[in-house]
């Protein structure tokens, strides 16, 4: 049998680390991939039914295969992450920043100035950032002003210009803000070890600046200068203070790139935290949307990869949460305990917290997005066939065992369908027995929308354990429906998840948004049974006083117990209070009953 050109391409793929590309029949880039063994992975594609819709798709689509070789993995992935950026694939992940954060620029000019900015200017400036929000920068660039006096005008400070006499000191000067290099009371040299020590500064590192405050500070004591030296003080003070609030981790820890990640069905994000002498110096967060069923390991990789290259990060050592491929050169460390998993546990938090801001965004923005994106997780937390876009749930109602009732709530697309809830008096079992009640009424209702020819739910909820997980069983397979609605069991206790014929329950994160559709329900189905119940107790209590009274029908009795509130109240009214109400003879008959009665 002839190979096609598809299968050719494959066989003639090398056994080395490289980087492929997938084309269409129109010669469209549809994915760029890295491989170890480039004919390996290349023929995995090809070779087995994939577990998502998507790649199945992408794999039908694929005619050309391009292929480049390259010396090393590091190779290939430094390439990948180009090409990606480059020729924008349609099957491959969206490299998504959290917000355009804010830099501090240290000018590449004579006397330099530090100021904040969102633009980078490839003018050999230095920028330090990006920093999570303008109130940081402003509080790192209060503390700068605090500590040194650096100009704030944009003078061009040349030597000629100042020679010349072209500028004035201004008011910054006269406040002693500034030392006046627009007019040479400051020499370049001195200006610059102020700039020096605030790079220090911006990179973590507090301890230079200190050493040379104290020693600063020490010989202006020395010298009798003691209003100098109180300034001095205050400012290593300050300096202290700003260095207590940003240290989080032991100072040893120096150099180091703190990577995390966070994801769902249709989104990972990736926090990063840049670690200098135990500080915080950056943090950035990446949002990668998720186009095939790539894992965690593949998209912290390709972000660990786009992060260090964006922001020129030359660390030795990276801190992550599950053992990464990044090289030889880079150290890949996994904490388990003391500073440096205390600090990747704060990457995960910010990686959380950024992922919760965007779903409530989302939620207002998008809500189809947002829904599609809950049903998703509900199918996969809850090992479903389908998306559960239509579930109803089932709780019981006996309070002391009388007026037993049931309630059934719907929820469409993760939402209340108020107008599909219903109520089931229980008819066929005697006293309080939650089991035979949770028989009757699932039975009740799907043999009622199978005889209408109405939707059946991808899901069934049943407020309870094992027992009536059990009960609502046999229902179903009397109906003919087992295999064609999930159903499950929620045990109040501990929220603790059973499935039909597993005795081992599953336990969802308490945070899980699964578990909070999943409670939303079952508080639900619990508030419109009990509110059920108890107009069947009031309903019941009034029915048996209106049916005892002798002449006195159901309106008047309603009548009166709107006015008393209760029947006992009515009990001890006395006529002429009954009277004015509903007439003096209505009102002799009610009092004769209820002397009769009580005597």
């Amino acid at each position: 049998m002839q190979k096609t050109a598809l299968e050719l391409q494959i066989q003639t793929l090398p056994d080395s680390p490289g980087v492929y590309q997938y084309y269409d029949k129109e010669g469209r880039i549809l994915y760029v991939g890295k491989a170890k063994n480039l004919k390996k992975r290349v023929s995995s594609y090809f070779n087995k039914i994939h577990d998502t819709a998507k790649t199945n798709v992408l794999v039908k689509k694929i005619v050309t295969i391009k292929h480049i070789v390259v010396p090393t993995e590091t190779d290939a992935l430094l390439l990948e992450n180009n090409l990606i950026k480059t020729l924008q694939p349609r099957y491959n992940i969206n490299l998504k920043d959290d917000k355009s954060y804010p830099w501090i620029c240290i000018k590449k000019e004579p006397f330099s100035r530090i100021f904040s900015t969102r633009r980078m200017v490839k003018d050999g400036s230095e920028y330090f950032g990006p920093y999570t929000s303008f109130k940081t920068v402003n509080t790192i660039l209060e503390l700068i002003k605090e500590l040194y006096p650096l100009r704030s005008c944009n003078f061009d400070l040349t030597d000629s210009n100042i020679e010349s006499g072209k500028f004035k000191v201004c008011l910054e000067y006269h406040i002693g803000n500034c030392k006046g290099p627009c007019e040479g009371y400051e020499s370049l040299e001195e200006y610059q070890k102020q700039v020096n020590a605030i790079r220090e500064i911006l990179k973590g590192n507090f301890k230079e600046s200190l050493k040379d405050f104290r020693k600063l500070m020490m010989d202006l004591a020395q010298q009798m200068h003691f209003e100098e030296a109180q300034k001095i003080k205050e400012k290593i003070e300050v300096l202290e203070n700003y260095q207590s609030r940003s240290t989080i981790v032991n100072p040893k820890i120096t150099n180091v790139d703190v990577f995390s990640i966070v994801s769902d069905e249709s989104a990972a994000y990736v926090n990063f935290l840049q670690i200098s002498h135990g500080s915080i110096i950056r943090s950035h967060t990446l949002e990668i949307k998720k186009k095939l069923a790539e894992t965690d390991e593949e998209l912290l990789e390709l972000a660990i990869v786009e992060l260090r290259e964006r922001f020129q990060l030359l660390s030795k050592e990276v801190i992550v949460p599950f053992a990464v491929d990044l090289g030889e050169n880079i150290k890949v460390t996994v904490p388990q305990l003391g500073d440096k998993k205390q600090i990747l546990d704060l990457s995960v938090r910010n990686a959380k917290f950024y992922r919760i801001e965007q779903l409530k965004q989302l939620q207002i923005v998008d809500p189809d997005r947002h829904t599609n994106r809950i049903m998703a997780q509900m199918k996969k937390d809850l090992r479903l066939p389908v998306e559960p876009r239509h579930i109803e749930c089932f709780d019981n109602s006996n309070i002391q065992g009388t007026n037993p009732v049931s309630a059934c709530v719907v929820f469409k697309d993760g939402k209340p369908s108020k107008k599909d809830y219903r109520h089931f008096n229980i008819k066929t079992v005697e006293g309080p027995n939650d089991f035979a009640s949770m028989e009757e009424v699932v039975y009740r209702r799907y043999k009622r929308l199978l005889d209408e020819n109405e939707p059946l739910p991808q899901l069934i909820i049943i407020d309870g354990g094992k027992g009536q997980l059990s009960s609502a069983l046999k229902s179903i397979d009397d109906l003919g429906l087992r295999g064609k609605i999930s159903i499950i069991g929620i045990a109040k206790r501990l929220e603790e998840l059973f499935f039909p014929g597993d005795s081992v329950p599953l336990y969802l994160d308490k945070k899980s948004e699964t578990l909070k559709v999943i409670q939303q329900l079952r508080n639900e189905a619990h508030r419109f049974g009990i509110t059920h119940h108890r107009d069947k107790r009031s309903k019941s209590a009034l029915n048996s006083s209106v049916e005892s009274i002798p002449g006195i029908g159901e309106k008047t009795m309603l009548k009166l117990i709107q006015h008393f509130k209760s029947v006992k109240r009515l009990k001890l009214a006395t006529e002429n209070e009954i009277s004015e109400l509903v007439g003096v003879s209505k009102a002799k008959k009610i009092t004769d009953f209820y002397k009769t009665t009580m005597s």
